[in-house]
């Protein structure tokens, strides 16, 4: 009878378990009987019956009494303000994406004194660091919707203004050292342009001008809080994030997030380069990985250096360091085979014909640059530069070529025909 009743106990609670899962929900079990070791997941034990290992004890006792006290221990010189929009990305971190902030813990040591290096050099507040984990969870070769790369997340035009150069074969806002040193250059700027941190930060987001209207329109509101409501939505949720993520970070082992494991750069040294360079090759011949070179050279987009006349400095793994000392002149022989190959390639992207086809196309009456540029889907610029054009008059009859697309190649000339171009995409933060 005593077994029976146990049975009986024990079944509403698989049930529930099973249930919970199928709805993907997170269940809070809040019971002292929690192992510390995360290998095992933190399974649960009761007297009666074993929690499922997929099930994870998160502390629900924290009041925002006590999360408010926390921050204000954090603070630094960057107001770290407690209210319910920062709660709801406190909660997100902590409850419902848990292993974001274990990936954080795992890469941080990566760049982390890199970013604080940077940043006491240019006498910026240390807490700025956290910035990259909003902007590109530390990943260097990160790209968002709207073609914003790197760990600090610039776009083409502003990483050259802060002297970010980007072509086919790299791309400075890649490389860490070179983007945090450009980080520390604009938030320098945004700071004494707006004389407070959270405005600034807002301005990293969406730009100094969108700050600015978002001001004006407040009745000239001094703080971030006072112009919240005119501000676009992205930008209203980035600096909660950022305080969001200074709590997870510092206050993980509270809340039963545990990672033990942290990624290290790979033990390297340097090579000067000053030829065509390509990574497969080089790997193989000093038996290493590619993705090791990849990983120490993120600057690096095509897995080769062209021969652009360029003295570069790269990183390799300490053990091709010690390979190529026995047969160096056979190595780099070997890893400027291919030049002419990649430096067609690179010659057919700049001109805009690289993975397309050629078409002709005669200009009929009414034609202009413009409309048959949007007719194929290419530029004007592209048109004039395929056919030796110096200006944008064109005849009835005039022979063009046209280099499309593969899905556009067999276009019929003499029907009306338009080409479908996606909508441009603009970058978006975490909502609560």
């Amino acid at each position: 009878m005593k077994k029976l009743l146990i049975i009986l106990f024990i079944i509403p609670l698989l049930v529930q378990a099973q249930q919970a899962e199928e709805k993907d929900s997170i269940v809070v079990v809040n019971t002292p009987a929690v192992t510390d070791s995360l290998a095992a997941k933190d399974t649960v034990k009761t007297e009666l019956v074993a929690v499922p290992s997929n099930l994870e004890f998160i502390p629900a006792d924290e009041t925002p009494e006590l999360i408010a006290d926390r921050l204000s221990c954090l603070q630094q010189i960057i107001p770290l303000d407690y209210n319910g929009k920062v709660q709801g990305f406190i909660d997100y971190f902590l409850v419902r994406d848990r292993d974001y902030v274990r990936m954080v813990l795992r890469k941080k040591d990566l760049y982390f004194p890199l970013f604080e290096k940077k940043l006491k050099e240019h006498h910026l507040p240390d807490e700025l660091k956290y910035l990259s984990i909003i902007e590109s969870g530390l990943n260097p070769r990160a790209t968002s919707r709207a073609r914003a790369v790197g760990l600090w997340q610039f776009m083409s035009y502003t990483g050259r203004h802060f002297g970010l150069h980007n072509d086919w074969f790299t791309d400075d806002r890649q490389d860490p050292e070179k983007a945090t040193e450009a980080a520390c250059l604009y938030l320098e700027q945004l700071y004494s342009l707006f004389h407070d941190w959270p405005l600034a930060l807002a301005a990293y987001n969406s730009g100094p001008g969108t700050v600015q209207r978002a001001i004006r329109r407040s009745g000239h509101k001094k703080t971030f809080w006072e112009i919240y409501n005119f501000l676009p939505r992205e930008t209203r949720s980035y600096v909660p994030q950022y305080i969001a993520i200074i709590y997870a970070v510092n206050y993980a082992d509270e809340h039963n997030i545990r990672e033990v494991a942290r990624e290290k750069i790979i033990p390297h040294d340097t090579l000067t380069v000053n030829q065509f360079f390509q990574f497969d090759t080089f790997a193989h011949l000093t038996n290493t990985c590619p993705e090791d070179l990849q990983s120490l050279n993120p600057i690096i987009k095509k897995n080769a250096i062209p021969d652009d006349g360029k003295v570069r400095t790269i990183k390799i793994p300490l053990l091709a360091k010690e390979n190529l000392i026995q047969k160096r002149k056979m190595v780099m022989d070997s890893t400027a085979s291919g030049k002419k190959e990649w430096e067609a390639i690179a010659k057919a992207v700049s001109n805009g014909t690289y993975g397309r086809d050629q078409d002709v196309y005669y200009v009929r009456y009414g034609d202009a640059l413009s409309t048959i540029a949007q007719r194929f889907g290419v530029s004007v610029r592209n048109l004039r530069e395929w056919n030796n054009l110096n200006g944008n008059l064109i005849r009835t009859g005039q022979r063009l070529l046209i280099w499309v697309a593969p899905r556009v190649s067999k276009i019929e000339t003499n029907s009306k025909t338009t080409v479908e171009t996606p909508a441009a995409e603009h970058g978006s933060t975490l909502q609560p």
